[in-house]
């Protein structure tokens, strides 16, 4: 299962001017995954990239219904201090459509973000980043996905790789 696996880290914060460029590369990147035979996709419930992550997938299984969002969350009250309503509706709704939701841990506490995405990454073979700043828990997860020897797709770079190219795939253009 792990080598059909997807996990994905990014930041929490996502400049508005990026976001349909980045959500263009998410679906992109996704879509020739799944055309790879990737069927399985980790979120860890995060607002920013987490939940276009999530979102992702869910718009996905319209047209590849074989594949999985498994949700693995730091904790059951995730969304305690969150103060933005929409963030925790999104949240509510991702959790209502997702295929699997595995919780690290009842309650917050110092570990259970780092132990989280372990766990993404420990059950991966792929990671999809959103890193531009080499700090924090998504410059931790991302190297330690590297570390694993995970193929690591930083969406965040300028140029990106070949690999999303649509072109290539026999499945139709997901975009439309």
């Amino acid at each position: 299962m792990k080598d059909k696996t997807v996990c994905f880290t990014g930041h929490r914060a996502v400049p508005r001017d990026e976001i349909p460029q980045l959500n263009s590369a998410l679906y992109s990147a996704v879509a020739k995954l799944i055309c790879r035979g990737y069927t399985d996709f980790l979120c860890g419930g995060a607002v920013g990239f987490d939940t276009m992550a999530a979102e992702c997938i869910i718009n996905l299984r319209r047209r590849f219904p074989d594949i999985t969002l498994s949700l693995v969350l730091p904790c059951r009250d995730q969304t305690m201090k969150w103060k933005n309503s929409e963030d925790v509706s999104q949240y509510k709704r991702i959790l209502g459509s997702a295929d699997r939701i595995e919780y690290i841990s009842d309650f917050y506490n110092e570990e259970c973000m780092h132990e989280r995405n372990r766990r993404m990454v420990d059950r991966s073979s792929v990671c999809i980043s959103y890193l531009k700043h080499r700090r924090g828990g998504t410059h931790y997860t991302y190297k330690y996905a590297k570390q694993k020897g995970l193929e690591i797709l930083n969406l965040s770079e300028t140029t990106l790789p070949d690999l999303f190219q649509l072109s290539i795939c026999d499945k139709e253009d997901v975009n439309s």
